[in-house]
């Protein structure tokens, strides 16, 4: 089967019919090979047709703090005073330069979430 880049919505069903009918094929095949040149297509047809935007900086925040089980004291260890965090976690206060480095190697959140405009 020949493949070119997926421009249209049919283009894309067909891709996606045909993955499933070689998504369990062994790895250095044929059919191995086509299964990754196809969740290649698909991949750049959904980033360019689906993008996912990035997080709210301060949902981001909150939801790693749910996901280490930390409470506002516990972040205030990360960014200094727990009226500091209040205010940030109410969007009345923006994040630092210091802040987003200390939340970034602190909570292992990605720097890119972390600078946007809120």
């Amino acid at each position: 089967m020949e493949y070119k880049v997926i421009k249209t919505e049919g283009e894309y069903n067909l891709a996606l019919e045909r993955l499933e009918v070689v998504f369990d094929a062994p790895l250095n095949t044929p059919e191995g090979d086509e299964l990754e040149l196809l969740a290649l297509l698909i991949e750049n047809y959904e980033n360019i047709n689906f993008p996912i935007e990035l997080p709210d900086p301060i949902e981001a925040i909150k939801f790693r703090m749910d996901q280490l089980g930390y409470k506002p004291k516990d972040l205030a260890k990360v960014l200094g005073f727990r009226s500091r965090v209040t205010e940030i976690l109410n969007k009345k206060r923006k994040l630092s330069l210091e802040m987003i480095r200390r939340l970034n190697h602190d909570l292992h959140i990605p720097t890119e979430v972390l600078i946007q405009d809120y």
